[in-house]
């Protein structure tokens, strides 16, 4: 039995993100999409790489936000979790052309922060789910102050909503809008964070783009009414 599972685990690893990826892109085609503020995004990628941080309720559309920006010509590197499900993930951005690091809070975090770094270096561009991939929602992990703080790259906080959408039944209510949804995609200024800093600032900073991403995220969806998705 566990060769079996092991076999249709490693063939649906094949065929799923091939899946996804069509389907995806047919559905975000009938969708209308309004930007705020891309000069924010702009600024912070321009001459130098930066980091994209947003909250893990809106990963589905993000990731297709990352096809658009590769297709303009940014390269991108991304961490995600090294869970058994999330190889699913890891697939499909691998599939749209990106680097994919894999690790955790609790599994392999550091070593994936460690290769984010470097890959800024050498001019990546790196996105990030900034409460990371088990919670709590929107409350802000460290990890993303430190990527910043040892690569010298800005963090860009993103948040976006959409008129119609389905949530589903996980720890964040993960969104995927509607076919033929408006969507309002939402830039914050750029952050940057100094190379050597004390817990103390850390902290700081922390709670500093925390405020920002959730500031964001409330001015996407009073955008269409709501006070949260």
């Amino acid at each position: 039995m566990a060769v079996e599972t092991g076999f249709w685990y490693r063939f649906s690893l094949k065929i799923v993100p091939f899946l996804y990826l069509l389907v995806s892109r047919l559905l975000f085609a009938t969708c209308r999409v309004r930007e705020y503020r891309r000069d924010c995004f702009e600024r912070c990628t321009a001459d130098q790489p930066g980091i994209v941080a947003f909250w893990h309720y809106g990963i589905l559309y993000n990731i297709h936000r990352s096809f658009t920006d590769r297709k303009a010509g940014y390269d991108w590197i991304a961490m995600v979790s090294g869970s058994r499900d999330a190889e699913y993930v890891a697939g499909v951005l691998r599939k749209m052309g990106h680097e994919v690091v894999r690790g955790s809070k609790g599994k392999g975090g550091l070593a994936a922060l460690k290769k984010m770094i470097a890959a800024i270096r050498r001019g990546r561009h790196a996105a990030i789910v900034a409460d990371g991939s088990q919670g709590p929602a929107r409350k802000l992990q460290a990890g993303v102050i430190l990527l910043a703080g040892k690569s010298g790259a800005p963090i860009l906080p993103v948040a976006w909503s959409a008129d119609r959408y389905f949530t589903f039944g996980s720890w964040d209510r993960t969104v995927l809008p509607k076919p033929f949804a408006r969507i309002h995609m939402f830039y914050g200024e750029p952050l940057r964070i100094p190379a050597e800093l004390k817990a103390a600032d850390l902290e700081s900073y922390r709670l500093e783009l925390e405020k920002r991403l959730n500031s964001l995220y409330d001015e996407a969806w009073g955008r269409i009414g709501r006070k949260e998705h």
